[in-house]
């Protein structure tokens, strides 16, 4: 079967939150921040694949999303940044944004590469 249009639904992660935290030790009565800032959200990227010569794969697979950033932690512990998710298209696809019509990208040579949606900024702590 061939299947030249696809409508799917993408979301990038978002960011880790902030760690709003403070030093406590001993002896050390005044001992300062020590919060960690949150991990950045998983980006939506798209990939022009050669070897692929239809959109079929999105007839059972239309939601796609991002990993969300970790939280950071005490002793200034910077979160985990969130995994991308690579969408592979066949060679001359156009991206349209379906809500305003624009043409995002057009994937016209083989590996390249566009980044649709960045993941939130993560939280400073």
């Amino acid at each position: 079967m061939f299947l030249d249009k696809a409508k799917i639904y993408i979301k990038a992660g978002n960011g880790g939150d902030g760690k709003v935290s403070f030093h406590r030790e001993k002896y050390v009565p005044m001992g300062g921040p020590d919060g960690g800032d949150g991990g950045k959200g998983g980006d939506i990227i798209f990939v022009a694949d050669n070897q692929l010569t239809t959109l079929i794969d999105f007839r059972y697979r239309a939601h796609y999303r991002a990993e969300n950033g970790e939280n950071g932690g005490s002793s200034n512990i910077t979160g985990k940044s969130g995994a991308p998710i690579v969408i592979k298209v066949p060679c001359g696809t156009v991206i349209r944004d379906d809500e305003t019509g624009n043409v995002l990208a057009d994937m016209y040579e083989d590996g390249k590469e566009v980044v649709v949606l960045r993941g939130g900024r993560g939280g400073k702590g």
